[in-house]
């Protein structure tokens, strides 16, 4: 059996908010079902995982060595097309204490720079500690010759991505959206 990857809902600039969402129900309302690409943005790398149509597994999908902006916004528009995307999770690197720093900031400009190049709604999820976890997680699978440390943005973005389908499910209910 193949995976059949239908193509995501072309949406004009004009039809999505000015910035991305920070809350599951909002999101929800942009995109309801379908697949959705998680990214952990960093200075060299962009972690990239992705969940299925049904939104229950987020699983890492690959590291992207950052150049220019427009290559990037390339490549993340391949996995869009191919995987049939249609939303994105955006890790927040909040402070600790929850405020926002420049960290933060810049990613907010990611999320308004990957909605307006890719057409797709963005959810700003907290990542705090999603580094940590998946250090664990690698560790752990370490042992069973599973993953390496080269995978840690990969994975920790998967961590951000199914966080971000905990919050989704808990938004939608038992009786699904809205």
């Amino acid at each position: 059996m193949t995976d059949h990857h239908p193509s995501p809902p072309k949406l004009s600039a004009a039809r999505l908010p000015d910035k991305p969402q920070r809350d599951a129900a909002s999101f929800l309302a942009l995109a309801p079902e379908g697949p959705l690409l998680g990214i952990d943005p960093g200075r060299k790398r962009i972690g990239i995982a992705a969940s299925d149509a049904s939104r229950i597994i987020a699983s890492p999908v690959g590291i992207l060595v950052r150049k220019r902006w427009r290559d990037d916004l390339a490549h993340l528009r391949n996995l869009v097309e191919t995987r049939g995307i249609t939303g994105i999770v955006l890790g927040l690197p909040l402070n600790m204490d929850g405020s926002e720093g420049p960290r933060a900031r810049s990613a907010w400009q990611t999320g308004i720079n990957l909605q307006t190049g890719l057409g797709l709604p963005v959810l700003m999820c907290d990542e705090r500690l999603s580094t940590f976890e998946a250090g664990e997680i690698i560790a752990e699978n370490e042992d069973r010759g599973r993953h390496g440390k080269h995978w840690i943005d990969a994975v920790a973005a998967s961590v951000i991505l199914r966080d971000a389908l905990d919050a989704l499910r808990r938004t939608e209910g038992p009786t699904g959206p809205g």
